[in-house]
């Protein structure tokens, strides 16, 4: 029986949801509002002064569409509020509430411990490699890939 190699956007895919998976449980098992993977992806990259629904989408890479629903949720959630942006008047932008800043912070302790268990599991070496490699600029996508 041949062996398949998996690609590496899909071991990169499996990556994220190995830390999704274990931020949401962590987070679920202390009492923290539900929430879904789109919406802890657009909660971490939220600016402190507040960010658009477009540059969220963009960030995220979803739709606008599913950016909005995500915000929204988190809005009745009330981990976020949604505030006049100072620039443009026909912008809102997305903030976190006190209660979402808390969640956050949690939410970075728990990503902390879990990148600790990755070491453990498969070495401080190589986790620190893998950082590295993630952290260097890969420059724009070839515009072949031949």
């Amino acid at each position: 029986m041949e062996s398949t190699r998996r690609s590496l956007p899909q071991l990169l895919t499996d990556a994220r949801r190995w830390f999704e998976d274990g931020l949401l449980s962590a987070m679920e098992a202390t009492g923290a509002t539900p929430v879904s993977p789109t919406q802890a992806q657009l909660f971490a990259v939220l600016d402190d002064h507040g960010t658009t629904v477009s540059e969220l989408a963009r960030r995220t890479g979803v739709t606008r569409q599913t950016a909005h629903q995500a915000v929204h949720g988190l809005l009745d959630a009330g981990l976020l509020v949604q505030l006049p942006d100072p620039g443009s008047a026909r912008r809102r932008l997305i903030r976190r509430t006190a209660e979402g800043e808390r969640a956050h912070r949690q939410a970075t302790a728990i990503l902390d411990r879990l990148e600790g268990q990755l070491a453990e599991r498969i070495g401080k070496g190589a986790a620190d490699a893998l950082r590295a490699a993630l952290e260097a600029p890969w420059g724009e996508p070839p515009a072949s890939a031949r």
